[in-house]
């Protein structure tokens, strides 16, 4: 795989995601933590709930399995049990995060669109019963992909590697399994995201229009108006998470439909030249790169965000020039 030009480009992509991604969210975590963003206890669990599971992901996905999968091809995880477990972390790890996103949006269309729910609703008791349901359904879910795998090699009767067995593309159980799988995780949060920002959306322009009007009419238009700033900041750190995530699994719910409507089987492991291989490995690195992409938005929109980060960068650097003193 390294002598080629593809298998170059991997192994480059996945220790930079790495390198970026990992100290990224541990970030976001540490600046959430501290409570100084100037965000709701609701919004800050749900947002502290994306970095772990984007963490997670970094580590199980990036780590574990592709980096050491390149570099360490015939380490102890790539025994097949252990492999089958890694595939199964991994898929827990990345359904979670998909899923937190999802309950993010939730609540953000619950808090502007539904003011009497508001009020029960978006509270952090709440959020962190919300965040704790869809992970643990994620990972029961996803524990059925152990069972999926067989040996790719079996060598002095120590199995190695995985491969998907050849019932999986046969079974009708496998099938229904690999569509809800797969409706799931990414379609229905595709069309939740999508459905819930179209009426958020409707619902921030009907209240501007309402504003404005009523600015008009008392002759106050050109004042600042600090709930509608307020509401810019909200509808806009929504929509970028949002659209990240739709945009950078675009590709990885495309190859899904190729692979059950073409009859064609997902990578096989046995030829990285394969034109499937290129488009599955490529909907992978986008997909996986969604899991780095949060913090960079936060600190994009979010200019407490930027302040608590700044602060962060400069106490180590003052540190060591007082110790240098």
């Amino acid at each position: 795989m390294h002598g080629t030009p593809t298998g170059l480009v991997f192994a480059l992509y996945y220790p930079i995601l790495a390198a970026i991604g990992v100290p990224a969210n541990l970030a976001v975590i540490v600046i959430l933590s501290r409570g100084r963003c100037g965000l709701s206890r609701c919004i800050t669990c749900y947002l502290m709930s994306m970095a772990v599971t984007d963490l997670l992901v970094i580590i199980t996905a990036v780590i574990l399995n592709r980096i050491i999968g390149i570099y360490f091809p015939s380490s102890f995880l790539s025994i097949t049990p252990v492999c089958s477990l890694s595939f199964v972390l991994m898929a827990g790890s990345r359904d979670s995060s998909v899923w937190v996103t999802v309950v993010f949006t939730i609540d953000r269309f619950v808090a502007i669109c539904c003011h009497k729910l508001k009020t029960k609703y978006c509270t952090e008791k709440t959020a962190a019963v919300v965040i704790g349901t869809v992970c643990g359904v994620s990972c029961f879910k996803n524990a059925f992909w152990y069972f999926i795998y067989e040996p790719l090699y079996t060598i002095n009767n120590t199995p190695w590697f995985c491969k998907i067995k050849p019932i999986f593309y046969t079974s009708p159980a496998w099938a229904a399994f690999d569509w809800i799988h797969r409706i799931s995780t990414p379609c229905l949060p595709f069309i939740m995201i999508l459905l819930l920002n179209a009426l958020t959306v409707r619902h921030i322009l009907a209240a501007i229009r309402t504003r404005r009007r009523l600015q008009v009419r008392s002759n106050v238009e050109n004042q600042s108006d600090p709930e509608m700033k307020n509401r810019k900041k909200s509808i806009v750190l929504l929509f970028c998470i949002s659209g990240s995530f739709i945009l950078l699994w675009l590709l990885f719910l495309l190859t899904f439909l190729y692979v059950r409507i073409a009859n064609v089987t997902y990578f096989s492991g046995s030829n990285f030249n394969e034109s499937n291989f290129n488009l599955e490995e490529s909907g992978y690195m986008l997909q996986i790169l969604s899991s780095c992409v949060n913090p960079f938005i936060y600190a994009g929109t979010q200019g407490k965000f930027r302040d608590e980060l700044r602060n962060g960068v400069k106490y180590p650097l003052a540190l060591i020039a007082k110790l240098l003193n």
